[in-house]
């Protein structure tokens, strides 16, 4: 059975991205950082799933770098296929409809970073998929973007909005994403030793979820504003803040992930029900069954 080597895996994507695999029947093995030589962790592994990321936007100047040079070294010495998780911070404020063409024109710090992260797979001349998303929505929360914004206050029947709420966002649903990793991963020798490939997801704004969690609870949600003068008062003072806050333009932007390339690689593929990620959010009380 092929080997895969799972790297943060008690995040959002090493967790579903462990399940996914071993679903599909491959023999798993996990990378602890505490304990184990990344590069020894990978000798015989088929493929390296990247789910390593500092929390809360920590010192990524520093730490996304290391983290990028630990991954390519064990990489090249494995001979594995590296996944890793894109984002479109890279895109810069530009909206409309990402693809695999679209110009890397990042506006930000992270977007940068980000930017040259791939750019360092690239070089490296390592088989990396870069399979890339909007908005992460996991099933239980772990620090999503619905866990800690958008659905924090649903108990409350309070949807916050961190711009206007007729804004299209690109949402990825955690275990389609994975499912979607295994799939390029099973055909990985068919692939471009670089392969950037779009997740379309789901694209909704938050007037179309609140209308959706209205329905399909029976409950009134009202829609909130988030308090971004307050942030930028706190900024200052409170890192994970300061982050938030260069990431603003991003809730504004109209945006949405094209499916082509996708569809194309994985014709197979079908992704989860847009009321099932919707819902996915919300207090275990107050599910739709």
């Amino acid at each position: 059975m092929p080997i895969v080597l799972i790297l943060g895996g008690n995040g959002k994507i090493g967790r579903r991205s462990a399940e996914a695999f071993a679903a599909a029947g491959w023999t798993l093995r996990h990378f602890n950082r505490k304990t184990d030589d990344m590069t020894k962790a990978a000798m015989g592994a088929d493929v390296i799933v990247n789910g390593l990321n500092p929390p809360a936007y920590h010192n990524w100047a520093v730490l996304i770098p290391q983290i990028t040079e630990q991954v390519i070294a064990a990489t090249k010495a494995s001979g594995a296929t590296v996944i890793i998780p894109g984002n479109l911070y890279n895109f810069g404020n530009q909206p409309g409809t990402f693809d695999e063409n679209t110009p890397h024109l990042a506006t930000t710090r992270k977007g940068r970073i980000r930017v040259a992260m791939e750019q360092a797979y690239r070089a490296a001349g390592v088989q990396t998929i870069v399979l890339r998303a909007g908005n992460f929505i996991d099933p239980d929360g772990n620090g999503d973007i619905m866990s800690v914004l958008v659905l924090k206050d649903a108990a409350k029947g309070k949807i916050t909005a961190a711009s206007h709420p007729d804004t299209l966002q690109a949402y990825a649903y955690v275990p389609d994403w994975a499912r979607a990793a295994v799939m390029l991963a099973e055909r990985r020798e068919s692939l471009s030793q670089f392969e950037d490939v779009p997740f379309e997801g789901h694209t909704f704004t938050i007037n179309q979820l609140r209308d959706t969690l209205n329905r399909v609870t029976g409950r009134d949600f009202r829609i909130a504003q988030f308090p971004w003068p307050v942030l930028t008062l706190l900024s200052p003072f409170w890192e994970l803040g300061r982050e938030l806050r260069e990431m603003r333009y991003l809730h504004a932007l109209d945006h949405r992930v094209s499916g082509e390339k996708l569809a194309r690689l994985l014709p197979a593929f079908r992704p989860t029900d847009m009321e099932t990620v919707m819902s996915a959010g919300l207090p275990a009380d107050i599910k739709p069954d």
